[in-house]
Protein backbone atom coordinates (compact mmCIF):
# COMPACT_ATOMS: atom_id res chain seq x y z
CA UNK A 1 0.00 0.00 0.00
CA UNK A 2 2.64 2.69 1.27
CA UNK A 3 6.44 2.25 -0.11
CA UNK A 4 9.16 2.13 2.12
CA UNK A 5 10.32 5.61 1.75
CA UNK A 6 6.63 7.00 2.48
CA UNK A 7 6.56 5.43 5.86
CA UNK A 8 9.78 6.65 6.69
CA UNK A 9 8.66 10.04 5.45
CA UNK A 10 5.39 9.95 7.90
CA UNK A 11 7.32 8.16 10.66
CA UNK A 12 9.63 11.44 10.21
CA UNK A 13 6.88 14.03 9.84
CA UNK A 14 5.11 12.78 13.06
CA UNK A 15 8.04 12.33 15.52
CA UNK A 16 9.29 16.42 14.27
CA UNK A 17 5.63 17.40 13.95
CA UNK A 18 5.09 16.54 17.98
CA UNK A 19 8.63 17.50 18.75
CA UNK A 20 7.98 21.11 17.74
CA UNK A 21 4.58 21.51 19.17
CA UNK A 22 5.55 20.73 22.50
CA UNK A 23 8.73 22.95 22.28
CA UNK A 24 6.22 25.66 20.86
CA UNK A 25 3.65 24.83 23.74
CA UNK A 26 6.54 25.29 26.53
CA UNK A 27 7.89 28.63 25.23
CA UNK A 28 4.42 29.59 24.89
CA UNK A 29 3.21 28.35 28.38
CA UNK A 30 5.93 30.55 30.31
CA UNK A 31 4.76 33.83 27.94
CA UNK A 32 1.25 33.10 28.45
CA UNK A 33 0.46 31.46 31.99
CA UNK A 34 -2.01 34.19 33.18
CA UNK A 35 -4.23 33.95 29.75
CA UNK A 36 -4.64 29.87 30.52
CA UNK A 37 -6.47 30.15 33.98
CA UNK A 38 -9.60 28.71 34.32
CA UNK A 39 -8.38 26.49 31.18
CA UNK A 40 -8.81 22.93 33.21
CA UNK A 41 -12.58 24.05 34.36
CA UNK A 42 -13.02 23.79 30.48
CA UNK A 43 -11.31 20.40 29.86
CA UNK A 44 -13.16 18.88 32.73
CA UNK A 45 -16.55 20.56 31.36
CA UNK A 46 -15.59 18.90 28.17
CA UNK A 47 -15.02 15.48 29.81
CA UNK A 48 -18.35 15.58 31.30
CA UNK A 49 -20.26 16.83 28.00
CA UNK A 50 -18.36 13.50 26.53
CA UNK A 51 -19.09 11.65 29.26
CA UNK A 52 -22.80 12.37 29.66
CA UNK A 53 -23.38 12.43 25.74
CA UNK A 54 -22.05 8.32 26.15
CA UNK A 55 -24.33 8.18 29.25
CA UNK A 56 -27.17 8.88 26.95
CA UNK A 57 -26.29 6.73 24.08
CA UNK A 58 -26.10 3.66 26.78
CA UNK A 59 -29.10 4.46 28.11
CA UNK A 60 -30.97 4.88 24.76
CA UNK A 61 -29.59 1.83 23.41
CA UNK A 62 -31.74 -0.34 25.92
Amino acid sequence: MFSTGQIYFAIFFVIAFITTMIIVYRKDLKQMKPFYKGTYWVFLGFLVFIGLLFLIKVLMKD
